[in-house]
């Protein structure tokens, strides 16, 4: 068998199913090494998100080229999905396996290493989507839970319905039991995933809701925070509040894509919702978790954007009680109805929105560190003087503690770095 080499570029579903894949080819008898290594195979899953993510999976491949001549090159993931013509014209790659091909990856590359047609025995590109259950552990303290894939809704700028084709769910016991598969094997936080993580459900008809009652019930008390990954705010219930509200082990951390504070480019973007949701959705979280950590992802300089609706936007996201934002430039991704959308914005002017967009998270960022210091959190230690909070606040410790248990701390100090004191 070979020495194999993963990497990933993209979201945490990208990293769960890369982490399902090493255990299936360190299964099928292949060996796992490092990218930078020497390998005889590179296995790369890709990002098509933006374009830079794009260009990020060609110099990766160049670079492999370089440092392997000989080694065969496999790409996966969402640029595989789009673009696969794109891919297959770069030397050394011997296999490209699109999305709904990936589940099957593993046993076409141990055939194609035993001198079998390349491309066999994967499936045709036009199958039907189905669930690949995935899931990944980071440094063996947070372990993320993939548990719905795909998106039924259209957003004019992006490619993941295409990408990842329509939405649908891992079954409800399934998820279960993986979670209980991951406390065995020793982590304390479970973070679900998923495209669009609040339309979990489809095809099997249980709600959201029932899936997070369902593992309050079942997963063991040695997991002791479960989180929730970014969801839609229109898909955010007061039921999932108040449930959260009600289970301490749910972290009070939840992550809002806004894309835009305008309402006329909400409606341009084809987003379902528009700022007053947005703003109720915000207020319904400050109720009930007055220190919880909130993110927002915005995109700046959307067609059409004009001076106003990015002042609006900066204006609305200064006055809302959010900890950090995810600031994106729009990146013109073909086939979708935005890249045709009239009124380019100017990339000097897009990055230099994104810039000021930054700033102010830096400044949302700090402002909420200075409202935690006195409070005592739970820290998970991802070192023996770092960890994370259950509100998503990574802070320092001048004393080691045990990597992969929770601390309990009060936060002491709060600057470019946030420090905290373990009691006890």
């Amino acid at each position: 068998m070979a020495r194999v080499a993963l990497h990933t570029l993209g979201c945490k579903l990208n990293f769960a199913e890369t982490a399902t894949l090493a255990r299936q080819l360190v299964e099928a008898g292949h060996t796992l090494i490092d990218w930078d290594d020497v390998a005889e195979v590179y296995v790369l899953n890709t990002c098509t998100v933006t374009h830079q993510a794009e260009r990020k999976a060609h110099k990766l491949i160049r670079q492999v080229r370089r440092r392997a001549p000989g080694a065969q090159i496999v790409v996966t993931g969402c640029y595989a999905e789009l673009r696969p013509e794109a891919l297959e014209k770069e030397p050394g790659i011997v296999l490209v396996a699109r999305n709904r091909q990936k589940p099957h990856l593993v046993q076409a590359l141990t055939s194609l290493l035993q001198g079998h047609q390349p491309g066999l025995p994967l499936p045709p590109p036009s199958q039907e989507w189905t669930f690949w259950p995935s899931s990944s552990g980071e440094g063996r303290t947070r372990a993320f839970l993939k548990v719905q894939d795909g998106c039924d809704y259209r957003c004019s700028f992006c490619t993941v319905p295409q990408a990842r084709g329509p939405s649908r769910s891992a079954p409800p016991e399934w998820v279960a039991a993986e979670a209980r598969r991951l406390a065995q094997e020793g982590f304390r936080e479970i973070v679900l995933t998923g495209i669009n993580l609040g339309d979990y459900g489809k095809p099997h008809g249980a709600s959201f809701l029932d899936l997070l009652q369902r593992l309050e019930r079942e997963v063991p008390p040695t997991v002791q925070r479960l989180r929730l990954s970014s969801i839609e705010p229109n898909l955010l219930s007061d039921a999932i509040l108040d449930f959260i509200a009600d289970h301490p082990r749910w972290a009070p951390h939840f992550h809002l894509p806004l894309q835009s504070g305008s309402d006329r480019l909400l409606g341009r973007m084809r987003r379902r919702y528009r700022r007053r949701l947005y703003e109720d959705r915000i207020e319904a979280i400050r109720k009930r978790f007055p220190l919880a950590g909130i993110g927002v992802d915005v995109i700046v300089g959307f067609p059409g954007e004009t001076e106003a609706d990015f002042t609006t936007t900066w204006r609305f996201l200064a006055d809302l009680p959010v900890s950090y934002l995810h600031v994106f430039p729009y990146s013109e991704r073909p086939g979708t109805v935005a890249a045709s959308l009239p009124d380019p914005v100017p990339w000097p002017l897009r990055l230099y929105r994104s810039e000021r967009l930054r700033e102010l998270s830096h400044r949302k960022r700090w402002e909420f560190a200075q409202r935690c210091i006195g409070q005592v959190f739970s820290v998970l230690l991802e070192t023996p003087t770092e960890g994370l909070t259950e509100n998503y606040l990574r802070v320092q410790f001048c004393t080691e503690g045990p990597v992969g248990e929770l601390v309990r701390a009060v936060i002491t100090t709060a600057e470019e770095e946030v420090w905290a004191t373990p009691l006890g």
